[in-house]
């Protein structure tokens, strides 16, 4: 990633937070490192320079800002928005690849060799892959230290250190104090739930929480997840076992999440998770730039400016809730999910008042060799043979689908699959895979929304390359 350092200069003199992500800025004379949008005086142009990544600063001995907390800014949107391997290897990293199957398992999952993926890091980056889960853990445990009443110890294996010689060194050159300094310095304001964690989720302003809360609330699954009106839970399936997040509105720019885990080593990829599912890393300003102007959308974008894709935290879940979701109403496919759950879904592992499954793993909806007579699912016809065939084609290692996949290939490994065509193929990109440029031009009710709003199809090539937030306008307006 090429910075262009003037430019640098003049957004972190604007302390615009459109810019947080993006870049980092690191002060020479006093060795820290800051978001573009830190209150603090700015500093000369002479004594800053600027890094691609939080973990490149701490290469180059900067240490992070106590007033601006740079570790807890929104993601590059980059990450999201791109499908070349720097790109898929973030999201990977943000899932907790590396500290769950190391650098060698990150880069057969990407298909390349180790060296291979640390230089093209390294030189887009400013650092290879092991200083970028470094990076990422420092954040995990400096969020257990001051939301938790967990132990220091605990805390060092949760956030995936080593040893609690590797967790203490790393917290003092990152953050200029001692773990327990830091918890002491936290100034909680009340103590959490037992099992819990409290997390504000930072969004890249501006930021219809909301909106894109309602829109999930809307097509929540009965026993997976529960919507008030106000508040969205859900069950996740992690790494290390299973877990809940509860999430609300935590205005102007952000949202509260409330997590439950069976495993505190699953924080990382539950967070990754949950940032993907409300779409918070991506850049609004950007998009309603393209959408905004067209003189066939813009009508429409302009009632949600700040509207936001939903992702998944699960793109297997995202493929068996669009197969059931073919041919039928939202509630059909809600009724033919919560089906499914039931009967395959195994209870929730940690305790809830209202969350009771999880989603099945879809390579439990194949025949095995033991069991020969096909899985009872809650549909027929096309949907279940799409289910089973899909089932088949992940318990063999036909179709992959993770954070990390190509999103060209994924799209030719759905299409293959029996009873799949390119609507669920494309639903699965948008939302399960995060593409934000799918346009459903087959789907019911995007052509409902274009013939009341008297939008002609092929105006879509213009919403290039934000089609999927295009899709969810055209959604939004029914």
């Amino acid at each position: 990633m090429i910075l262009d350092p003037e430019r640098c200069y003049r957004a972190a003199q604007s302390r615009d937070a459109r810019f947080d992500g993006w870049f980092i800025v690191a002060v020479r004379t006093t060795g820290i490192y800051c978001r573009p949008s830190c209150p603090a005086l700015t500093p000369k142009r002479e004594n800053v320079e600027f890094y691609p990544t939080a973990a490149a600063a701490q290469a180059h001995g900067f240490r992070a800002c106590r007033r601006c907390r740079p570790d807890a800014a929104p993601g590059s949107p980059e990450w999201d928005a791109r499908g070349d391997l720097v790109a898929r290897a973030m999201r990977l990293l943000g899932d907790g690849v590396v500290d769950r199957e190391g650098v060698s398992g990150l880069a057969a999952r990407l298909g390349y060799s180790e060296r291979h993926l640390n230089r093209l890091l390294t030189e887009q980056l400013g650092a290879g892959p092991v200083a970028l889960a470094r990076a990422q853990r420092a954040q995990t445990a400096r969020t257990l230290i001051e939301t938790t009443e967990l132990r220091l110890t605990d805390i060092a294996f949760a956030a995936g250190f080593g040893s609690v010689r590797q967790f203490n060194d790393t917290i003092r050159a990152v953050f200029a104090e001692a773990p327990r300094d830091m918890r002491r310095h936290a100034g909680r304001t009340g103590a959490q739930a037992a099992g819990s964690v409290a997390v504000r989720l930072a969004a890249r302003a501006p930021f219809d929480a909301v909106g894109v809360l309602g829109f999930l609330g809307q097509r929540a699954v009965p026993g997976v997840e529960t919507w008030d009106g106000a508040s969205l839970a859900r069950t996740l399936v992690l790494p290390h076992g299973h877990g809940t997040v509860t999430l609300a509105a935590d205005p102007p720019t952000g949202v509260r999440a409330s997590f439950r885990l069976a495993d505190w080593r699953d924080l990382a990829p539950a967070i990754a998770r949950v940032r993907r599912l409300l779409d918070l890393d991506a850049d609004p300003v950007a998009v309603h730039g393209v959408l905004e102007p067209d003189p066939a959308l813009g009508r429409l974008a302009r009632q949600r400016p700040w509207l936001r894709a939903a992702g998944s935290v699960d793109p297997e879940e995202t493929l068996m809730r669009a197969i059931l979701g073919q041919w039928v109403s939202v509630a059909g496919a809600r009724r033919a999910a919560a089906e499914l759950v039931e009967q395959h879904g195994d209870p929730l592992g940690v305790a809830h008042p209202t969350l009771t499954r999880v989603f099945p793993p879809l390579a439990r909806l194949s025949n095995s060799s033991t069991t020969p007579e096909p899985v009872e699912l809650p549909v027929g016809g096309i949907r279940g043979l799409a289910l089973r065939s899909a089932a088949r084609g992940v318990a063999d290692g036909h179709l992959v689908l993770d954070p990390g996949i190509d999103r060209a290939a994924a799209r030719t490994q759905l299409l293959a699959v029996p009873g799949i065509g390119p609507w669920t193929a494309a639903y699965v990109l948008m939302r399960g895979l995060g593409d934000p440029d799918v346009f459903l031009d087959t789907d019911h009710g995007v052509r409902r929304a274009l013939a009341a709003a008297d939008l002609d199809p092929g105006a879509a090539s213009r919403w290039r390359p934000w089609r999927s937030y295009a899709v969810h306008h055209l959604w939004a307006s029914l």
